[in-house]
């Protein structure tokens, strides 16, 4: 990653609206920010927190209430010369059904076109170059208007990149995209800002992938602060707890994902480790279970017993030791897992999650 001068920087900026002479804001009191070439930025927040309208400000789209906005150390905003320096890749849908794919693409180069339009051998090169790096070589010929959501997804993006600008700019990238589309894209724009040294900086709601792939996250709090930093200290710190916190989610950051926490539920006892061990939490606690780790042996700890009274019975004082929560052993063997459950005396073996949670709900369980 490039240390030298930033591609964008921000001085005490305030984002927002003006009605008339009224100013409505979204982000009172934002801390200075930095892009710079080869760094991938991934904007995040709750819904209705300021990131498109703290994008649409840095890309010039409107102006900031307050502060200043300079790209490549220049605070000119006009449109033809951001346009030699962001390519900005929006939600909406393209429209145009006359329209293939390459001329959608060979778009990008209007900035640096000659006056009457024309593409020279430099513009095709920038043309073909973008195409082939986002893999939309077998949709050149296609009518736009024929693209699925992924597709003309993947060609605006190329369209961008055709720009050949310094700043890559993306708003919510991937929220048209299926699960493997969404990965391939966020894996794509890593890439790029690697190999092309460009500054990327995306809004997205995809946090578990902004966390593999960003190298700084800017997180937005709704009616608070943002903070930024790596995503591993947002996370050690307990940053992304706090503002993501709500009484019917919570932020996990031992696995880096959210989970629905249980209602109430018993608690249960897991001992074992690895993959296997993973998924069965994840199933337990979808069920409503409160998992926790079993001893280093995998065994229930044997009741405490103090001394005892000859003759006497159990001191009415003393409280009864608080039952033994139901233990699951993972059993690894050269057929598979086996997953062997302990509940009130009874060992009951199951070969799979499901049978495991068909006998956690039969009602001869405790």
């Amino acid at each position: 990653m490039s240390s030298a001068s930033p591609l964008l920087y921000t001085r005490e900026l305030q984002t927002g609206y003006r009605n008339g002479g009224k100013k409505i804001v979204v982000s009172a009191s934002l801390p200075d920010l930095t892009l710079r070439a080869g760094q991938l930025i991934c904007l995040l927040g709750p819904n209705g927190s300021g990131k498109s309208t703290l994008l649409r400000t840095l890309a010039g789209l409107q102006p900031a209430l307050a502060g200043r906005v300079e790209i490549q150390g220049s605070t000119d905003h006009s449109s033809t010369v951001l346009a030699k320096k962001i390519s900005l890749v929006l939600t909406d849908r393209v429209i145009g059904n006359n329209l293939d794919v390459y001329s959608l693409v060979a778009l990008g180069r209007y900035p640096w076109s000659n006056w009457l339009g024309g593409l020279e051998e430099t513009d095709r090169a920038a043309i073909l170059k973008a195409i082939e790096a986002t893999g939309i070589g077998d949709l050149r010929d296609r009518k736009v208007h024929t693209l699925s959501d992924g597709e003309s997804q993947k060609v605006m993006l190329a369209r961008a990149l055709a720009q050949d600008t310094p700043i890559l700019m993306l708003d919510e990238p991937t929220a048209h995209l299926d699960l493997p589309s969404r990965i391939r894209l966020m894996r794509l724009l890593h890439v790029l800002s690697r190999e092309l040294g460009k500054g990327i900086l995306l809004s997205t709601h995809e946090l578990d992938l902004a966390l593999q792939v960003a190298d700084e996250v800017w997180l937005l709090q709704s009616a608070g602060p943002l903070h930024k930093g790596a995503p591993e200290d947002l996370i050690l710190d307990g940053t992304f707890e706090a503002v993501f916190a709500r009484e019917d989610v919570a932020f996990d950051r031992g696995t880096g994902a959210f989970r629905i926490p249980p209602e109430g539920g018993r608690q249960i006892r897991l001992a074992g480790e690895g993959v296997t061990a993973f998924w069965t939490r994840r199933a337990l606690q979808r069920e409503g279970f409160t998992v926790v780790d079993a001893d280093a042996s995998g065994r229930k700890p044997a009741p405490d017993s103090g001394p005892q009274m000859q003759g006497l019975g159990a001191d009415p004082l003393t409280p009864s030791p608080a039952p033994v929560p139901d233990t699951i052993h993972l059993i690894e063997e050269n057929a598979g897992t086996t997953w062997l459950l302990e509940s009130g005396g009874i060992s009951i073996r199951c070969n799979s999650v499901h049978e495991l949670l068909q006998a956690l709900n039969r009602p001869h369980l405790p």
